[in-house]
């Protein structure tokens, strides 16, 4: 493969963990290989990066990720370019590719149609007809399946992002007070999509009817890569019959370039398989701030981004399985999970072992609490971790040290929130500080993180409860002293 001699980025890292089908011991198994794939280049002039999810089988996105870096890495972007030619030249790529793609599996369709006009109907299966019935079961294996996919540029100091179905990009800034804001880059293609199900019913079809039908010949994403059936046989899908035109498509909805200049902080790029894992253990609301707080507390403590972008994946399995196994009100939807792609570019961000983490060597804990602005209409929650500072010695701003060591925080310690979330659609931030009163003291007794990063107990929310149950007690007939229920 060509592709093998370019340059691999040095700024990013990639986790992965393939599907996993829990059985009633809570013991998981591989159900298919692994379908997601990635790339991440770069060049002279640009970086390139993707994550690609798959579905019945890995042959398109592998052809994808192989095929689309040829389309823009040889010699068709140049720093002379206008936004306007980014935007066109990425959507020439994905249009290419895709219908590059379908000739290569061009000759196996028309053999596909060929020996189906063969079968006879209602006649006793004979010797004959099962070698024709077998030949098209192989067929079917051959050309069925697809992708979506999820590409980032970045050109001229500038971030594009490409986006055809259901995996996710979000940018994380450390801000100038030591804040990170979180900005999600576009939307799933999915029913669920106002401006996709807008797209759709300009073409005849029912937007109430494809809301409530969700998957979409087995998927829930309205644009994606490859899948004929879909493509070329759309009128034989009940909810699809309608459409005037082909209503799955491979167009990305492209992002950008918005400046980096002068950002400190990371790229994600997420599998739908990811974020889905996450959204059935915890819920949807903070997913976005709960990956984000774990990849900042794996930056501070990994020397290599490759082990930070794998231990935020095997957390996420982690908490999906723990999910699972505590029978508890998240456990019927965590059954299983599809593959799990994790894709983190750092932006003038240094890891542990260098000068300068926005951590400052501490260790980042999600503390999941409510959150809501009686202004916003948004759905958006917001998780606030709590930093909790390093111990010992700082050089140059970090800490190597892996573990909490000393006292539990004072006083001059407090932690604070260090998340906001924004996205095209919804704002949200926190920011939370005090005289570190909210602390139990514990003595010299230092609290230890078990293994999934999480620290004992130790913080009291009395205030915290009286304060959010007066502030919500207002024409609801609640009382202001609420605590854990």
């Amino acid at each position: 493969i060509w592709t093998d001699d370019l340059p691999l980025c040095q700024l990013c890292g990639v986790g992965s963990a393939p599907n996993c089908v829990y059985g009633p011991d809570g013991k998981g198994t591989q159900s298919h290989p692994n379908e997601d794939g990635h790339f991440c280049f770069s060049t002279d002039c640009c970086f390139l990066y993707g994550v690609f999810n798959g579905y019945d089988g890995s042959r398109v996105a592998s052809f994808v990720s192989q095929r689309l870096t040829a389309e823009l890495l040889l010699g068709q972007l140049s720093t002379g370019h206008t936004d306007a030619d980014v935007h066109r030249i990425l959507s020439q790529a994905f249009d290419v590719v895709e219908k590059s793609y379908f000739e290569t599996i061009d000759d196996a369709l028309a053999e596909k149609a060929n020996l189906q006009t063969q079968l006879p109907e209602g006649v006793y299966p004979s010797a004959q007809t099962q070698k024709i019935a077998e030949r098209l079961k192989a067929l079917e294996q051959e050309v069925s399946g697809g992708a979506t996919a999820i590409v980032a540029l970045i050109l001229n100091d500038k971030l594009y992002i490409a986006n055809v179905g259901t995996n996710r990009a979000l940018l994380c800034k450390t801000t100038s007070d030591g804040q990170n804001q979180v900005i999600q880059i576009g939307r799933a293609h999915t029913t669920d999509n106002d401006d996709e199900l807008s797209r759709l019913a300009q073409l005849g079809l029912d937007p109430v009817r494809l809301r409530q039908t969700g998957l979409i010949s087995g998927q829930s994403s309205t644009r994606r890569i490859g899948d004929y059936k879909v493509k070329f046989y759309h009128t034989d899908i009940d909810v699809l019959s309608a459409a005037k035109q082909k209503p799955i498509i491979s167009e990305p909805e492209i992002h950008g370039g918005q400046s980096l200049e002068g950002v400190t902080g990371f790229l994600l790029l997420m599998s739908e398989g990811l974020i889905k894992a996450l959204e059935s253990a915890h819920g949807p609301e903070q997913v976005n701030q709960e990956i984000v707080a774990m990849v900042a507390a794996e930056l501070a403590q990994q020397s290599s981004l490759e082990a930070a972008a794998q231990s935020v994946v095997e957390r996420v399995k982690r908490l999906h399985h723990d999910a699972y196994v505590s029978g508890r009100q998240r456990a019927p939807h965590c059954g299983r999970h599809e593959d799990m792609t994790l894709l983190i570019r750092v932006i003038n961000y240094t890891l542990a072992d260098g000068s300068l983490t926005p951590t400052q060597g501490g260790r980042i804990y999600p503390v999941s609490v409510p959150y809501s602005n009686h202004q916003s209409t948004s759905k958006t929650s917001v998780m606030l971790s709590l930093v909790m500072p390093a111990q010992g010695t700082l050089t140059n701003g970090s800490n190597t040290a892996s573990t909490l060591e000393g006292d539990t925080p004072t006083a001059g310690q407090s932690p604070t929130a260090t998340l906001q979330s924004t996205n095209t659609h919804t704002q949200s931030s926190s920011s939370s500080s005090g005289d570190g009163s909210l602390f139990r003291q514990r003595g010299s007794q230092a609290a230890q993180p078990d293994e999934t990063g999480r620290v004992p107990p130790y913080v009291d929310f009395t205030q915290f409860y009286r304060l959010w149950g007066s502030d919500h007690s207002e024409g609801q007939g609640l009382s202001g002293d609420l605590g854990p229920q």
